[in-house]
């Protein structure tokens, strides 16, 4: 089914991982405008959905998942993570429950996995797990008023379908590694909205008449980057944990009973380090060139006395996850580094045979300290 938003004048499709929908319109930075303003809706058709209904719902999701969502309201938007038993990241959902049906909007290539899953642990619990993929779609924006310009919400309980991203304020019940003064993600106000697939050609029809304006795929990365927000698709790879991407703040409720890899949540956090760090990057610009996801960041290692003529060792630290060209901040990237790479060292970012110097902004601090102090333990035989 070809997505509507493509028929909109100007409509450039993406590359990458939103392949598919619009990347922009042929003006990126006026996008990104219109969108921090809270002018313009993206579209998001590329997103899955997958459905839980029945009466044990909240409390089975809650069995499993990082967030607690037992008592989740009619209307209430939640984080949730599904991680494996060691605490890698498999599944992220933005969750929505109607009273009769929790939605978790979910990467469009996560649907079909996650309701598998989900599938095979219903034992004799009075749930049904569905993907509803193909019946609904995703408009995303900074605002509401955007969205109700575009197209009124689904509510098929009555209640709208409105994810609201607790990013900015936080999960009650998380641990924040970044400082929150002068943290961008005040300005973050995301929402998702879930609507009829059919309805995409009503919203793509209120952009070409002018109720409201479109930003691509693009714009939308580009303030998502700024705000230090991480993605399942561009910021996890099979070996993230939460803490490494300061996913403790949205998506994990730490004081809720067990659910799967729980034990290497508390144990990262109580007594040690996040093996890995993300960290925003300035990049310098002067070549034209944007690294690219999966792009290897080096720091030069230069001996106390370096024979004549030798160069500097190169060490890879770290990737990019994502990049983008921002309106104010010019070319910037959020990128996961080796826990010990100090945080004032200047990085080169190896991309298309150019070195790219790039400038940290830490958002897991290297020195991110244990949530606790662990008493320490006299040795046996000492005497105080």
């Amino acid at each position: 089914m070809s997505d509507p938003f493509l028929s909109v004048p100007g409509a450039v499709v993406a590359e990458g991982v939103d392949a598919g929908v619009p990347g922009h319109y042929g003006e990126p930075m006026r996008e990104q405008r219109a969108l921090e303003r809270g002018t313009a809706v993206v579209d998001l058709g590329g997103r899955g959905i997958v459905t839980v209904s029945g009466p044990d719902r909240l409390s089975w999701l809650h069995s499993m998942a990082s967030q607690a969502l037992d008592r989740l309201a009619p209307g209430g938007s939640a984080e949730a993570l599904f991680l494996d038993a060691n605490g890698h990241i498999e599944h992220v959902a933005h969750v929505i429950d109607d009273g009769e049906r929790s939605w978790l909007i979910v990467e469009g290539d996560e649907a079909a996995a996650l309701a598998a899953l989900l599938d095979r642990m219903r034992f004799m619990l009075r749930v049904e797990v569905a993907d509803v993929s193909a019946e609904f779609a995703v408009l995303g924006a900074l605002s509401t008023e955007a969205l109700d310009a575009a197209v009124a919400a689904a509510a098929p309980a009555g209640v709208a379908l409105d994810w609201h991203d607790p990013w900015a304020a936080g999960s009650p019940g998380g641990h924040r590694y970044a400082p929150e003064a002068g943290h961008p993600a005040a300005s973050w106000t995301w929402v998702e909205r879930i609507v009829p697939r059919t309805a995409l050609e009503d919203a793509a029809a209120a952009v070409a008449a002018g109720r409201v304006a479109a930003a691509g795929s693009l714009a939308a990365e580009a303030l998502r980057i700024a705000a230090w927000r991480p993605r399942r698709a561009t910021e996890v790879d099979e070996k993230a944990i939460p803490h490494e991407l300061d996913w403790l703040r949205s998506a994990v409720d730490l004081g809720k009973g067990c659910y799967k890899g729980q034990e290497t949540v508390a144990k990262v956090l109580n007594l040690g380090r996040p093996p890995r760090r993300l960290v925003l990057l300035h990049l310098d610009g002067s070549d034209t060139v944007l690294p690219a996801a999966g792009d290897e960041i080096v720091a030069l290692k230069v001996r106390p006395e370096p024979a004549e003529g030798e160069q500097p060792e190169r060490r890879v630290v770290g990737r990019i996850t994502s990049s983008a060209m921002h309106y104010e901040l010019g070319p910037i990237a959020l990128a996961v580094v080796k826990r010990a790479v100090p945080a004032e060292l200047e990085l080169i970012v190896e991309s298309h045979g150019i070195d790219v110097a790039a400038a940290q902004v830490e958002i897991v601090p290297a020195d991110a300290r244990s949530a606790v102090d662990v008493p320490r333990l006299p040795r046996l035989g000492v005497r105080p």
